[in-house]
This record gives C-alpha cells, structure tokens and sequence, in this order.
C-alpha cells in the first residue's frame, strides 16, 4: 500500500528525515539496544534547530526538564509512566520516544476494560496448538514480550483503564525482567535496552486505581497542560498544520485570531475563570484539552472544505463547539449559556458573529 494511502504513518516513518539526521550526526555515546545518545533524542522531542540542514520539529511543547527527566528513565532499567489530563499529550510523547530510541513506535498495548493477561504476556494460535501441540511456532507473542526478546520499548496505554489482574502481571515483568513460558519450560529474559512506557490519565483514577506495587516499578512524570496561552496556541497551531497536511480537507488553515478564540473559550472554561481572572465561571463536564481543540478546529477545516469557500466561518467554528462543550446536555448547556451572554457577548465586534453563531446552535 502506498504511504499515500496510509491514514496515519507511525513517528519513525513520519519524521524519517529527521532521524536519520540526527543518527548521522551522532557524537555522543549510544545506549545498547537505542538508536541515538540521549541528548540527540532531547533534540528531536524538543526540536527548534537544524542537523545537517534537515530542520528538527518540535514534537513536544512543555518543560524540557521533563523530557530530560524521562529520556533518562529509559536508560536505567526503571519503566516510565507519563500522567496527566487528557490532552496532554501522553501518548504524543510515549510515541515519539519509542520512535527515537528504537526507530519503532509500534509496539503497543492499548488499555481498555477488555485487555487480558494474553496481551501483556503471550497467547496461542490454538488450530497450531491442537494441530503440534506446545511449540514456538504456536505462541503469539505480545509486544512486550517482542520488546524483551529484541531490547527495545514497548508501549502501554492507558494503564488505569486496564483490569487489576492484567496491571499485576506487569508488575513480575518490570520487577524480574523476564518471562516464564510453562508449557515451553523456558524463561525469556529481557535484553538490554528493554524499557516500557506506560501512560494514564489522571481524569481516570477511579476506573482502575494502579496500586502502590506497580507504582514502585515506574519513575513517574506528570505532564501537566499548557502552562499559559501562548504555549498553548503554538501547540495548537502547529498540530492543526501537521493534521491537516495528512487530511484532504480542502481548507484553509484557521486565522491567528480563530485559533485564539478557541484556545481562549477552552482555557475559561476549564479553569472556571475568564483570563483575566476578574470573572468566575462554571466549569463543564468534559475536559475541553488541547487536544480536543485542534480536533475542534481540523473538524472546522473539514466543513469549510466540503461545505463552504475553504475558510473557517464562525458557523464552522460553533458547530465544533457545541459538540466539545456540551456534553451532558442538563449542565453543559446551562454553562454555555451563561459564557455566551456574560463573556462572549461582551467581548466586542471581533467575537460578535462567533457569539451569534453559538446562541443559535445552543437555543
């Protein structure tokens, strides 16, 4: 299948350029097993330069202290486990760490209510095994295992949503550093270079509460939102650039001043205060992340493409926020609601045809 074709390319092909100008240029001491020093990897997570006239990106918009923090966890033989809201680029970050230390982002366990022991540790192809028996060629190995066969990282995401029994059978993992395969009578050891990245979401501490015993087998970063408007309106714009390169949206990229509208609306409303910080508001029930607002402005996108002249109107623009902010339709819209008359409206001409566009949707 063409690259063309492929919906959504992982890190390593993504940013192919960018890593292999970083290999090359290479002078700092290589872990085993990684593909590039440390301070190489620091460069491309946090970007803003040129290696060997290839421009390096920024992947990751916050603390650089963290990243270093992190990138140096996956040295030493302790697992990292990145916490924080949603939307605050967890997985973002999980990616393109694996990415850059083994040039493979694709070894993943994805958390949800339904994942089991099998996809922590091993399975089997069952026709295979009634078929030979107990044998190598039977067993289906989980991306974990695969990372410790190989020595490099695995993934795992969304930790807390994941069954008590299933977050245990990590715990033997991180702490012994090797599998036991009974019905082979053999034990797989972890190579060097073998790490995992967990990810959980704070928002969802009373899904699966990790116990203190898993916790004492991770070195653990929290990663917290955008600390102030600008960081998070370069965020914003940047990923709805590299979004919508891969999307045939047919649109325009959002004016600076749509962009920060939505970054404003969503700061407000999060921190239940207008910026300024002269007025209280009321908090809604969803999250309203950085995320969900370059979401919110790719959707935008996509109307104007397929249903206006490629601009981003403010008809666009309510549809998107109606959708993100009301959520639980009793709270939610009284919330909005009130926003709309006692901030939005009062805010000028600039947000007057936003204003009219969302207390049409939300009557």
């Amino acid at each position: 299948m063409s690259d063309k074709n492929v919906q959504r390319l992982p890190a390593e092909e993504l940013y192919q350029k960018e890593l292999d100008a970083l290999i090359a240029a290479e002078t700092d001491p290589v872990p085993t097993g990684w593909k590039m020093s440390p301070r190489s990897v620091l460069t491309y997570v946090t970007g803003n330069t040129t290696v060997k006239g290839v421009p390096i990106t920024p992947k990751y918009m916050g603390s650089r202290r963290l990243v270093e923090i992190a990138i140096a966890t996956l040295v030493t033989d302790r697992a990292l486990l990145l916490i924080g809201e949603p939307g605050t680029a967890k997985s973002w970050l999980s990616e393109h760490l694996s990415a850059a230390v083994n040039a493979d982002s694709t070894k993943v366990v994805q958390g949800t209510a339904g994942t089991t022991e099998e996809q922590i540790r091993y399975s089997w192809n069952y026709a295979m095994l009634i078929a030979k028996g107990p044998c190598p060629e039977a067993m289906v190995k989980s991306p974990i295992y695969r990372a410790m066969e190989s020595g490099t990282v695995a993934r795992v995401e969304e930790i807390s949503r994941c069954a008590s029994e299933v977050q245990d059978a990590l715990i033997s993992i991180l702490s012994e550093k090797r599998i036991s395969v009974p019905e082979l009578g053999i034990e797989l050891p972890a190579r060097k270079g073998f790490s995992v990245i967990a990810t959980a979401n704070s928002r969802d501490k009373g899904v699966n509460e990790m116990s203190a015993a898993l916790k004492r087998r991770f070195n653990i970063v929290v990663l917290p939102t955008p600390p102030d408007i600008q960081t998070e309106l370069d965020i914003v714009k940047t990923r709805v650039e590299q979004l919508s390169a891969g999307l045939d949206l047919n649109a325009r990229q959002p004016d600076a001043g749509t962009v920060e509208q939505v970054v404003t609306i969503f700061r407000e409303l999060r921190s239940g205060a207008t910026l300024d910080g002269k007025q209280k508001l009321k908090t809604t029930t969803g999250v309203l992340s950085t995320a969900e607002a370059i979401s919110l402005l790719a959707n935008s996108m996509a109307l104007a493409g397929s249903f206006g002249d490629g601009a981003v109107s403010p008809q666009d623009l309510a549809a998107g926020l109606q959708g993100a902010v009301v959520k639980e339709e009793d709270k939610d819209k009284i919330v909005w609601k009130e926003y709309l008359e006692n901030v939005m409206k009062k805010r000028g001409s600039a947000w007057l045809p936003l204003y009219r566009a969302c207390r049409e949707l939300n009557s």
